[in-house]
């Protein structure tokens, strides 16, 4: 598990997401973790049984204002319909892992 600590500095927040649509088998797990590696973001993903994608992401707003959007959009094979965003508890993670 990548969850390394309850203490997260000040600026950073957590945040769970689940995006809809044709998400899986269009490597949008792979992208996500690209995504999140780019842009400083900690956290995880996976696929749902349900055929989405879920995950918590790490960050400062600035990084997870632009995470968000990129989640929004997906890969180029993705048709992303929603995503939903919930703030969590503050959160520490080593990387972002694919789960």
């Amino acid at each position: 598990m990548s969850q390394i600590s309850d203490t997260v500095p000040d600026q950073f927040k957590t945040v769970y997401f689940r995006v809809k649509g044709r998400v899986q088998g269009v490597y949008f797990r792979a992208s996500t973790k690209s995504a999140a590696d780019k842009s400083g973001i900690t956290g995880w993903v996976k696929n749902r049984t349900d055929g989405d994608v879920d995950g918590m992401a790490t960050g400062s707003e600035e990084q997870l204002s632009g995470f968000v959007s990129w989640l929004k959009q997906g890969p180029k094979l993705a048709n992303v319909s929603t995503v939903e965003i919930c703030t969590s508890d503050a959160q520490e993670y080593e990387g972002f892992e694919i789960r």
